[in-house]
């Protein structure tokens, strides 16, 4: 239900979908927006959506690259279906997205870009915004190419450069459409192209004049309000889940008392946390970029004899180069967190889009009997809890642990409520003291059955280790 108040239009939620070339900075652009989101104190759940090849077709269909954004005054889980508004940037982006808008949804197009040459290049027979395909929706016509390039025209920028930055004239209309401040937006260029006083300048005179352009036009019958979301007191922030791994892997090495050591090989799309932990190393967290996925596994498995909290990620085909060495962490009884971040396969398969794929794999992709535990963060902040959590099994039952995300949560974003380290649940590794008469290598703890943690150089726990068959206890060779 909505509720008028002179033009403006209040409501509950609403879904946004930025589209455009692979080239226009549409992910920027939703992220921009996803952080106003979140200073106006609504919900909001992201959805980026962009091609696997670093440059793609540009104009076509499969070169487009969009970013969509859920968010309202109400709990917000998903990213949304339907989008109610679509920013499309040129032909493709518009007939991509056609199938992902409600029968009602509002459209706001480069008009520039509808020429002759893009529209051929899409697909399209005819003009779109000329056959009365789009009857039905509330077409906002703007030149966004020729007012980005008038906007900077004092600022003597050629037109190539002029051109990167209508993404901010779009933002900018959305801006308006949604009541937003451009003030916090103005401030990140500031930060963000300090070295650049003519980037700072060119992107914030852009976004004002797309602001303006749409307050001009009178394109919109309304504008629209979304109040702030009755959220549990705390500090809260913009993450990815990419980001809340990151962050709920470091804080369990922390609670542990032991150091972090990540070691991976990058690959799409679990790479942000290989770059995230790589960023704090006054926490003595250890990130170490393998050449391959079975070196970073294997490193990964050294550390954890050493006594560390031992982390590996990866996506799907690295998880298949990554099943020997997980069962020599099975049989050896040590802790590790493998983070698969899917995506859709087989082989190289799709790099960018996600699918939830590999549960067989990580359940029974070991020869013998080697069994683990498998878990699945639920949302992109619950990749925060969910990495806590894996880290906490993994060291107090000595055993490896994979934890499933996928490429939406991974990139998707969400509102996320900062938790006090120390009001988290207390991981206690069952680490073997100094000249433990009763030590021996494979003795169990007879509620839980986990071995303990013999830590390399601790006096008197001198023992042997390896992927053969062992005694129960003493861990000898047992054929």
């Amino acid at each position: 239900m909505t509720i008028k108040h002179d033009r403006v239009v209040e409501l509950d939620n609403a879904v946004i979908r930025f589209a455009g070339d692979s080239g226009d900075g549409m992910q920027l652009t939703g992220n921009l927006f996803s952080d106003s989101t979140a200073i106006a104190g609504n919900d909001f759940a992201t959805f980026p959506d962009y091609p696997s090849e670093i440059r793609a077709p540009q104009g076509t269909v499969s070169g487009v690259s969009g970013f969509q954004i859920h968010f309202g005054k109400i709990d917000i889980h998903t990213s949304g279906d339907l989008a109610d508004v679509l920013v499309a940037m040129n032909p493709a982006s518009l007939k991509a997205n056609m199938r992902w808008i409600t029968e009602e949804a509002i459209i706001i197009v480069d008009t520039d870009a509808f020429i002759e040459k893009n529209l051929t290049k899409a697909g399209y027979d005819s003009d779109p915004l000329k056959d009365r395909s789009l009857a039905g929706h509330l077409v906002v016509r703007a030149p966004i190419t020729s007012l980005t390039r008038e906007a900077v025209k004092e600022l003597h920028i050629d037109n190539k450069s002029a051109q990167k930055s209508k993404n901010m004239f779009a933002l900018g209309m959305i801006f308006y459409m949604f009541n937003r401040d451009c003030k916090g937006t103005h401030e990140f260029f500031e930060t963000k192209f300090k070295k650049n006083p003519l980037v700072v300048q060119s992107n914030q005179k852009v976004l004002t004049a797309g602001y303006h352009f749409a307050h001009t036009i009178e394109a919109f019958a309304n504008t629209f309000t979304i109040k702030p979301a009755s959220l549990e007191k705390g500090t809260y922030r913009n993450v990815t889940g990419n980001l809340a791994t990151a962050w709920g892997l470091l804080a369990a090495a922390e609670r542990s008392g032991r150091k972090l050591f990540l070691g991976s090989y990058p690959i799409t799309p679990a790479s942000e946390i290989l770059q995230e932990i790589a960023r704090h190393k006054q926490f003595s967290a250890i990130a170490f970029q393998a050449e391959d996925e079975i070196a970073g596994i294997v490193s990964t498995i050294g550390a954890s004899f050493a006594g560390a909290v031992p982390i590996t990620s990866t996506s799907g085909p690295g998880l298949s180069l990554k099943s020997e060495a997980l069962g020599l962490a099975v049989m050896t009884e040590l802790p590790l967190v493998v983070v698969n971040v899917q995506r859709g396969g087989p082989s190289t398969g799709l790099p960018t889009k996600s699918e939830q794929s590999d549960l067989n794999q990580a359940l029974f992709g070991r020869n013998g009997e080697a069994p683990l535990i498998v878990m699945a963060a639920q949302s992109s902040s619950d990749c925060f809890y969910s990495a806590y959590r894996a880290v906490k099994i993994s060291l107090e039952h000595m055993t490896p642990v994979i934890l499933l995300t996928d490429g939406s949560l991974a990139n998707g974003s969400e509102v996320f409520r900062i938790p006090k380290v120390a009001d988290l649940p207390d991981i206690t590794p069952p680490i073997v003291k100094a000249n433990d008469p009763d030590f021996k290598p494979y003795r169990r703890d007879p509620e839980k059955l986990n071995r303990r943690w013999a830590i390399p150089g601790t006096e008197g726990l001198r023992h042997r280790i390896g992927g053969l068959e062992k005694e129960n206890g003493s861990g000898n060779v047992s054929h």
